[in-house]
């Protein structure tokens, strides 16, 4: 290739790498509008992970656009991955705690899938503990602060 060629490859690839990075900071910034502006925490739990994921995203690329290294790309690349494998998980944990608690406005919800079905891994809020007939409802059930 000649010269010439590599250097219209380089600036095109410096101006899709700019144009990448300036859409990921736009989606942040439109997550981060949702997240102060949205009524209830599941709303925002989506404007949290939806276009953050994919700001982020787009800022990475073009990062990579911009360095083409490949130990930074490779850095950059990780990032992404972690930032892919860790939102839905986050968001499954908020969810679920904010729909134990009182986050969720239930007037909001078209379909509760969690009102029926209590999680039978991990009694919380959601179940309470069974009385036996010879355990009071004000003694103690034997669970110490913190457990």
């Amino acid at each position: 290739m000649s010269a010439g060629s590599e250097d219209g490859l380089a600036i095109t690839l410096d101006a899709v790498g700019t144009v990448s990075i300036v859409l990921g900071v736009l989606l942040t910034l439109v997550a981060s509008v949702g997240l102060l502006s949205l009524p209830d925490v599941l709303s925002r739990m989506h404007a949290a992970t939806k276009p953050q994921v994919v700001g982020l995203l787009l800022v990475v690329i073009g990062g990579a656009l911009h360095l083409r290294d490949s130990v930074d790309v490779w850095m950059l690349v990780l990032v992404g991955a972690f930032q892919l494998v860790t939102a839905p998980v986050t968001a499954h944990v908020v969810g679920r705690l904010a729909h134990r608690g009182d986050g969720v406005r239930r007037d909001l919800l078209h379909v509760d899938e969690l009102r029926d079905s209590p999680d039978l891994a991990d009694p919380g809020p959601d179940r309470p503990e069974p009385e036996g007939p010879d355990l009071p409802s004000d003694a103690p059930s034997g669970r110490t602060e913190g457990s």
